[in-house]
């Protein structure tokens, strides 16, 4: 199960004190503003997961490149991971 089908799967959404991100299209082609924001995510390659904390700064950067990435919870995290992928 890739990381888009995770994020489609049924598993309940609470607050989380961590985001994890996960790009999921490509960085060519892009604005250059959203190649810096994925950089100072620190997500540098496809299907290549990191871990944030859930802060508005780290929200409001999340937003700017909502088409690129998939945000999960730590619980949807840990459930796409338990289901062996």
């Amino acid at each position: 199960m890739n990381a888009f089908k995770a994020y489609k799967a049924c598993v309940p959404v609470a607050w989380s004190p961590n985001l994890y991100i996960t790009l999921v299209r490509g960085i060519p082609r892009t604005r250059r503003l959203h190649r810096r924001t994925l950089e100072a995510l620190r997500v540098r390659k496809c299907n290549l997961t990191v871990m944030r904390w859930n802060t508005p700064t780290v929200r409001g950067m999340l937003q700017q490149v909502k088409r690129l990435v998939v945000i999960e919870t730590e619980e949807m995290y840990k459930a796409r991971k338990e289901k062996g992928t």
